[in-house]
């Protein structure tokens, strides 16, 4: 979800906006730190490096921020950045399925954090395996239809590695394999189409819908979830429809 959740509610967004955007940062700036530690500080030499560093200055991330984590990442601050990429897997409420990505410098703190945000928000623990299985790792690029058609959409696209064009509420959702995203950005960008998010995201393969009171239950597990400061991304096919969405805002 990348800092931001498609099922928060319009009530709900008022009052977790600025904490998003926070945490929002925070992510950016630890996929900076890796980035630098893998490939180090060099842009030209680090295309890792490179795609964090737009992605910070997309999301308005400020550059001495962005300046300060390259160093640090690269080790030339004296620092030491370590993380680990960690993956845990739980269920939801109405059989709905969680992956929860963290990137931690600590393997004991995020298990225990995210254990107990789990078990605390009305979720379960799940084995590993038993819930990854429902997900695929796709390249996925959302921008606003406007004028565009899918046709118009795909035309740009196609060639360039895309899977499919689906719709999104206001949105056009690409979907394509992971080596594929930089060419469709590029063909995309040469095709003077603005896009909103570029990410590599696990997809579900299903979608379980949730009435109001699995609606509720989710996003209330989703958002404890995203709060954690080890945790990069939340992934799920929980479904959550336009109705549902009217009716937990009227509440």
């Amino acid at each position: 979800m990348s800092g931001h959740s498609k099922w928060a509610t319009t009530k709900h967004k008022k009052a977790i906006l600025d904490s998003r955007r926070a945490k929002a940062f925070a992510k950016l700036i630890k996929n900076i730190e890796v980035a630098a530690r893998a490939g180090g500080a060099d842009m030209a030499g680090n295309p890792g490096l490179e795609v964090a560093v737009a992605k910070a200055k997309k999301t308005s991330v400020p550059n001495d921020n962005i300046d300060r984590a390259i160093k640090r990442g690269a080790g030339l601050t004296g620092e030491v950045i370590d993380y680990t990429e960690i993956i845990y897997e739980a269920r939801g409420p109405q059989g709905s399925a969680l992956l929860i990505e963290c990137l931690t410098d600590n393997k004991n703190r995020a298990a225990s954090e995210v254990r107990l945000g789990i078990t605390r928000n009305g979720g379960t623990v799940a084995d590993p395996g038993s819930v990854a299985y429902l997900f695929a790792r796709k390249a996925v690029i959302t921008l606003p239809k406007k004028d565009l058609t899918e046709d118009d959409l795909l035309m740009v696209v196609l060639d360039a590695g895309a899977d499919e064009v689906k719709e999104s509420g206001d949105n056009f959702e690409i979907h394509a394999e992971p080596g594929d995203l930089r060419a469709i950005v590029a063909a995309l960008e040469e095709a003077g189409i603005e896009y909103e998010t570029d990410e590599v995201e696990f997809v579900p393969s299903m979608q379980v819908e949730l009435d109001v009171d699995g609606a509720a239950k989710f996003i209330k597990l989703f958002d404890a979830l995203e709060e954690l400061d080890d945790v990069q991304n939340v992934y799920s096919n929980a479904e959550i429809s336009a109705e549902i969405h009217a009716q937990l805002d009227a509440e």
